[in-house]
């Protein structure tokens, strides 16, 4: 089956532009005018990735991310002319997988989709076991981290980078192997993701996310996971 993507742009050129290049690589295009008509598009069919301009009026394109990540785990790549890294932090913060910046090659661009694409989760061993940190229980088998009686679901980024690290625990790992395993080949220098996605995940699963536990920065390398000590 092709893969469904819906791109949202206000600009009827920009949509008519992205529709025929990706219908040449043999996607299968929907469109729409705003968010308000994304989220209802989405809300009637189900799509496989979002192509999402930032700047339209209205719901905004991060407005748009927020409502689609409160019920969706569709992808979500991100178009914007800004290119500052505090933009790229906001999208991503938002819920996006991925951040493309205006003008962009079509071959870039379609190179971001089919790493989207393929992003698959990664594999759970049999029989995977919660695993409590502190007072926070985390299923991976339901993908959802729970304190008490709250409960928080995770993104799907969110919930590869945090089975990477829980599979390589007391080990740093280096930025560049975090990027591939979760966001693929490609990538690789983009340490901006993983500031954010880190930031998220530790509002999930530590008590004082400004004052990490469990999930520590070792600075200029990467990132380990400590576990706590066996009583």
């Amino acid at each position: 089956m092709n893969a469904r993507i819906l791109v949202v742009d206000d600009e009827p050129q920009i949509r008519r532009v992205m529709r025929a290049a990706l219908t040449v690589e043999g996607y299968s295009v929907a469109e729409a005018r705003s968010g308000e008509e994304a989220l209802e598009k989405l809300r009637l069919a189900p799509h496989d990735l979002v192509l999402l301009d930032v700047n339209m009026p209205a719901m905004s394109g991060l407005e748009a991310c927020r409502a689609i990540r409160a019920s969706s785990n569709v992808a979500v790549i991100m178009l914007t002319v800004r290119d500052r890294e505090q933009d790229k932090v906001e999208a991503l913060d938002a819920g996006a997988d991925d951040y493309v910046t205006k003008p962009f090659s079509m071959p870039e661009l379609l190179a971001r989709i089919r790493a989207a694409l393929r992003r698959t989760p990664l594999p759970l061993t049999a029989g995977a076991q919660p695993m409590v940190l502190g007072e926070v229980e985390i299923d991976f088998k339901a993908r959802r981290v729970g304190a008490g009686k709250r409960h928080v679901r995770l993104t799907p980024k969110e919930f590869d980078l945090l089975w990477y690290v829980v599979t390589h625990p007391n080990r740093t790992i280096p930025h560049r192997e975090l990027l591939q395993a979760v966001w693929g080949v490609e990538y690789g220098d983009e340490v901006e993701y993983l500031r954010v996605f880190v930031n998220q995940l530790r509002k999930k699963i530590e008590a004082d996310s400004s004052n990490p536990r469990y999930l520590l920065t070792e600075p200029w390398v990467g990132y380990r996971l400590r576990l706590p000590e066996s009583r």
